[in-house]
């Protein structure tokens, strides 16, 4: 059945929203793979912060023109569904490669990251990253040590300078007694 003019316009609108609403695209083919069977896909792109949808590959195209990208040929041929990353594509690339793993229908083609067009082996390689949690912990670990590192010589330099006068305070007060003083530290 043909899609009327306005369903294509109202499409190529959503895939525009969807677009510029997500940090990146990926792409998979999914050939073979009826609609029942992209269920347990959908919900693993759900829990990775995504959208998985099935598109029409010349209004996928419209729509990409539309918000600026460019998409290297032979990304959109064949049977074409677009995950969409609303906040982390390590972990949509993660799901989405496992899922390629575990499924001979699905294949990964390829993915947009901002202006960048990343190959089936970079999206894996992305897959391979730590979750956003992780690496924001991992930067805040680093900015941190050099700080804390700082702290801690101040803070012995401010601790020897202390045990100086506590020694002096000592010495003065043992020569005023008559006592012998202890040694300085």
């Amino acid at each position: 059945m043909a899609i009327t003019r306005e369903r294509k316009e109202e499409l190529v609108k959503t895939y525009t929203e969807l677009i510029r609403k997500s940090q990146g695209l990926i792409l998979i083919e999914y050939r073979g793979l009826g609609m029942k069977g992209m269920d347990p896909l959908r919900r693993k792109v759900r829990e990775a912060s995504g959208e998985l949808h099935v598109v029409k590959n010349t209004l996928a195209l419209r729509a990409l023109k539309e918000t600026g990208f460019q998409a290297p040929e032979g990304l959109f041929t064949e049977t074409t569904a677009v995950a969409f990353a609303f906040s982390d594509p390590p972990m949509l690339a993660k799901a989405l490669a496992a899922a390629a793993k575990d499924s001979e229908f699905v294949k990964i083609k390829g993915a947009l990251l901002g202006a960048a067009a990343l190959g089936p082996k970079e999206v894996e390689a992305l897959a391979e990253l730590p979750p956003l949690p992780v690496i924001r912990g991992q930067l805040l670990g680093m900015l941190s040590a050099p700080a804390s590192r700082l702290v801690g010589v101040m803070a012995s330099g401010v601790r020897q300078v202390v045990n100086v006068v506590k020694a002096y305070a000592d010495q003065a007060g043992a020569a005023e007694t008559g006592a012998e003083a202890p040694a300085a530290a």
